[in-house]
Order: C-alpha cells, then structure tokens, then sequence
C-alpha cells in the first residue's frame, strides 16, 4: 500500500500523533521505515499472505517488527531504553491508529512486546540468527481466545487462528 493510501486509513489526530513521535527521534525515522519494510517484504517471502492472518506468521512478523525496529535504531543511538522505548511507541502508534477487534490488538501488542524482549535480551545476535529464534518462536507459539491470561504467556508468542 502507498503512503496516500495509508494516510487515507487514519484519522487527522492519529496523523498528528505519528509526526510529533517522529520529530521527537527525526533519526530513527528513516531505520524504523526501513525495518518495516524489511519486516514485510520477508513476512511475504517466508510466510506468503499468511502474515496477514492471525496465525503464528502474525505473531512472528509482530515479533519480527519491535526486535527490527529496536536493532536498526541501535545503529543510531546506542542506548538500549531509548530504542526499546521508540520501538514500543511506534508500534502502539500503529495498533491505535489501525483499529481492530479487542483480541487481535491484545495479540498484537503482546508479540509486539516479545520482539522487544528478544532485542533486549539478545543485542549480540546477527539479524539472521534472530530470525531463526523467531521462526521457532512462531512454530511453539499459543493459540490464545477471549478467556485467555495473556500475562501467563510473557516472552511467549501468541496466536488466535
């Protein structure tokens, strides 16, 4: 999708919203495109459409993203909270300007915060060695409902379908 088709998509106070956490990091802007992009074309390359279901490809491009998104700004700033934080306020950013159905946000942010976690936890790690910790990730991750403790499963991967 273009950027005219994604503005269309957001309402005037979510587009504020989005440009105020840019100015706030103007550096992290272009690594965090970037990151998206790559996230997604290697989303679509290992996973097809199926990425774009609620599934444990889901979960893994959600993970994939935060852990991308932190790694790459690193580059720029090497401050760990300060990625860490970035990335979580982007991505929130996103998830509250994109609205969807109550259990797949919460799934969402969830495998949003286990990317973050796998960053933290890992800033060592070549991307390629973090991609195949993710893949596993996906392939073990749970299938959550509406009765579901999402806190039970902390740097677990989830999925609804």
């Amino acid at each position: 999708m273009n950027l005219v088709g994604i503005v269309k998509r957001v309402d005037f106070k979510n587009i504020l919203k989005g440009f105020l956490i840019g100015l706030s990091r103007p550096h992290f802007i272009w690594p965090t495109i970037k990151a998206t992009k790559d996230c997604i074309a290697f989303s679509t390359k290992n996973y097809g459409k199926l990425h774009h279901k609620n599934g444990p490809a889901n979960a893994f491009r959600h993970a994939f993203w935060n852990y991308l998104i932190a790694k790459r700004c690193f580059k720029w700033q090497n401050n760990e909270e300060t990625v860490l934080n970035w990335a979580k306020k982007v991505t929130d950013w996103h998830e509250d300007s994109f609205p969807n159905k109550q259990l797949p946000k919460a799934m969402d942010l969830h495998n949003n915060e286990v990317g973050r976690f796998i960053f933290a936890q890992n800033t060592e790690k070549s991307e390629q060695e973090i991609i195949e910790l993710l893949k596993k990730m996906a392939l073990e991750s749970i299938k959550i409902d509406e009765s579901s403790n999402l806190s039970e499963y902390k740097n677990r991967m989830v999925h609804i379908l």
